[in-house]
């Protein structure tokens, strides 16, 4: 049988876009309340920095945005194919690569504060 890494493309890839489902309508809404201002108390800019400067709060983020980043990395990798751009290890070079590196531009921009 041959091994295969797949599982290692696909996992964070589902990951990535479950939670995707469930985060962007709810990013819209707090969007659409900040723009009209109605957003709550418990969402202001000094509450949501306190949020954030725990470490675990800050992992958690940091894998979120990971996941994310990851599948539209995934989608861009399969849309390329799609559209007939057969050089698929270059494609998955740059797009994973891009995502990766977003991801640690993210990171630290988080862990530096």
């Amino acid at each position: 049988m041959a091994i295969s890494n797949k599982p290692l493309v696909w996992g964070p890839f589902a990951a990535g876009g479950t939670v995707s489902a469930f985060l962007i309508p709810v990013m819209i809404v707090m969007t659409l309340l900040a723009a009209t201002g109605h957003l709550p108390d418990i969402l202001a800019y000094d509450r949501l920095r306190m949020f954030l400067s725990h470490s675990v709060y800050k992992a958690a983020f940091t894998v979120v945005i990971f996941l994310v980043l990851w599948s539209a990395a995934h989608r861009l990798r399969i849309t390329f194919y799609d559209f007939g751009v057969r050089a698929d290890s270059a494609v998955a070079t740059v797009v994973y690569g891009v995502a990766i590196l977003a991801s640690l531009w993210a990171a630290a921009s988080l862990w530096s504060f």
